[in-house]
This record gives C-alpha cells, structure tokens and sequence, in this order.
C-alpha cells in the first residue's frame, strides 16, 4: 500500500497541473474572444461613421433644396428614407438656433456683437452638426451673437471667428477646430 500512496500524489500532482494549465489556456481564449469582439465592433462603428462621413454632401444637398423651397414630392420622399435609415445607424443631427455656443461641436463662422449680450448664442446656422453616438462626425457651422470678443477686431458688427489677442489679422488663439483636434 506504500507504493500507492506515492503513485497517486504524483498522479495527483499531474493532474493539478494540467488542470492550472488547462484553465490559463482557458482564460487566454475567453480574453481573446471577447477582444475580437471589441475589435468588431469598432470596425464596424468606424465602417458607419465612414459611410455617414461620406453621405454628409448628399445631405447637405438636400437641406439646400429644403432652404430653397425646390423640393419635389419625390426629392421630398427620398429625403424623408434617406433621414429614417441614416436615423437608424445613428446618426442624430444638431444646431440650433437659440442653443449656447459651445466650441467642441460648434464651429462660429461668424460673430455679431450685441453690447447686451451675457454669452454665445447660436444665432444662425449655417450648415448642421452631425454625430454617432458620442462622436461627432463634422461640427455644426453657425453664426453665433454675443459680447465683443476679447481684443477682437470688430467691424461693422462683426468679427472673424479664431482672430483676437493683440487684434490684428494673425495668428490668435486657437479657433474651435483646434480644439477639437487636442492642439
């Protein structure tokens, strides 16, 4: 019965080890599973937001013709699929008149000085935003009214967006798209 005993602790002792081992292969796949499914998954998001990038001049094309009153029963319901699919992957549309400015998904083309003014507003918007999910896909373009920007140039109302400092025409601070770029 001796002779068992020691047959059997290392057989005991092999069978741990293939156990510890068979869980660390375990392990490694369920990790390398659920990293190809997050690799998907982003593939497949920037796929999208490829896709919506590049459809934005057809959309465009389509809110001039809403602008111009040149919408044609049929350009109406292509618009009206064309929104409900795009809808569908996510893409949401923003900018709108009355909203603050905010510079990390609005882009001031142009600023109009009112004296009165406590803070940014929207006050036209030039071409919309557009985001998935949390990304923004491009910046909404807009007019924002506000005080007079500090050491801005100011004329006939109006100032430049991205010009200030010592309030000539070069470089000032960064504008909104380099701060959205991190620069």
């Amino acid at each position: 019965m001796d002779r068992i005993r020691p047959q059997s602790t290392e057989l005991r002792r092999l069978l741990d080890e293939r156990t510890a081992d068979l869980q660390r292969v375990k392990a490694e796949y369920d990790n390398y599973r659920k990293q190809v499914r997050r690799d998907r998954m982003a593939m497949r998001e920037i796929a999208t937001e490829n896709v919506l990038r590049a459809l934005l001049p057809v959309l465009d094309a389509l809110e001039g013709a809403r602008r111009q009153g040149a919408m044609s029963p049929g350009l109406r319901a292509v618009d009206d699929v064309l929104e409900t699919q795009l809808g569908s992957l996510g893409l949401k549309v923003f900018g709108e008149v009355g909203e603050p400015f905010d510079p990390l998904c609005h882009e001031a083309v142009t600023h109009v000085v009112a004296a009165d003014a406590e803070s940014l507003i929207c006050t036209e918007i030039l071409s919309p935003g557009y985001r998935v999910g949390d990304r923004l896909l491009r910046p909404a373009r807009v007019t924002v009214t506000g005080p007079p920007p500090a050491g801005g140039v100011v004329v006939g109302g109006r100032t430049e967006a991205g010009h200030g400092g010592d309030g000539l025409l070069g470089p000032g601070p960064p504008g909104p798209a380099a701060l959205r770029r991190g620069s």
